[in-house]
């Protein structure tokens, strides 16, 4: 009887302890804020991000409301930058604004929100291959931009303002490249009230970057097709006086036959794009526009396309 009592003893001491033999779940031993907080600056300043997160995250669970509560937010922020996990960084940032509108330093969860959109969306390709940004989606861009905006108009003087500014003239031009971008793509496809909307939204909302002197001839080329004679010579006009070295060119995507396109433009017509009206001058730009526009026209011998113009 006494053995009987023994195994059952045995036993159950045994499934108790079951979970901890088996890496079951360990309660973590209380450490102080202080020490916690220590250890979480000491991971930053080894690079060791993920550890830091781990330790800030820890300091936040079980200290919400200690002394270093709040600059743990902060510091959660940018650790989670360095871990290029953005959107954790950016939870972490609005969560921050909102729980301390007045803090001393929530110019830097701003500008830690934008930085973050910034970096988000350039991926290793993009970084180190020569990749058009300009014609990704500019979601992340636009988010960036607007956190940099708030960040200048709210604290004009604060030390991250003027990064911000650099960075927002930055965002400005490729929102506006990326504008360009879509308004070719509806003139393809002859979308021209679409394609006029959008190079007027250049011209409205990004002047003064490269953009606008495409944005007026998308307009003016998309007046043209539409028969607004006025508002196409306005368009260019403006286009002119503004920019007299611009070399106008079309946006439409020139047109083949499907005896062209099969045989690689070796047999077949082959339609140019329309060159589209401006004002006439003299200017040495226009001379060379129409040149080459006359050249442009002239008939390609078949030896010219056997041989893919090679021998030409």
């Amino acid at each position: 009887m006494r053995f009987v009592k023994v195994s059952a003893a045995l036993v159950l001491a045994t499934l108790l302890s079951a979970c901890s033999w088996w890496g079951g779940d360990k309660l973590a031993p209380d450490v102080p804020e202080q020490q916690l907080y220590e250890e979480a600056l000491s991971a930053m300043d080894d690079d060791n991000y993920a550890l830091a997160v781990e330790k800030l995250q820890l300091l936040e669970a079980r200290y919400p409301f200690g002394q270093y509560s709040e600059q743990a937010q902060l510091e959660l922020i940018y650790a989670y930058f360095k871990t290029y996990e953005p959107e954790s960084a950016s939870a972490a940032a609005d969560r921050f604004v909102r729980l301390h509108p007045n803090h001393a330093n929530i110019d830097y969860a701003y500008y830690m929100k934008g930085l973050t959109a910034f970096e988000q969306d350039r991926s290793f390709l993009t970084r180190y291959l020569p990749l058009d940004e300009t014609q990704r989606d500019p979601g992340a861009a636009r988010d960036s931009f607007d956190s940099f905006a708030t960040l200048v108009s709210r604290y004009p003087e604060s030390e991250y303002a003027p990064d911000a500014q650099k960075r927002m003239q930055y965002l400005k031009n490729r929102l506006a490249t990326h504008e360009i971008h879509v308004a070719a793509y509806y003139m393809k496809r002859q979308a021209w009230v679409a394609a006029a909307n959008r190079g007027r939204y250049v011209v409205e909302n990004f002047q003064e970057t490269p953009a606008v002197p495409d944005a007026l001839a998308v307009m003016g080329e998309a007046y043209t097709e539409l028969g607004m004679t006025e508002l196409a010579n306005n368009a260019y006009k403006v286009l002119e006086l503004n920019f007299p070295d611009y070399e106008v060119r079309s946006f439409k995507e020139p047109r083949s036959t499907l005896l062209n396109t099969a045989t690689f433009g070796l047999l077949g017509e082959a339609e140019t794009p329309a060159v589209p009206a401006r004002p006439t001058g003299s200017s040495g730009a226009s001379k060379a526009k129409a040149a080459e526009t006359d050249e442009a026209k002239e008939e390609r011998s078949w030896f010219d396309r056997i041989t893919f113009g090679i021998f030409d």
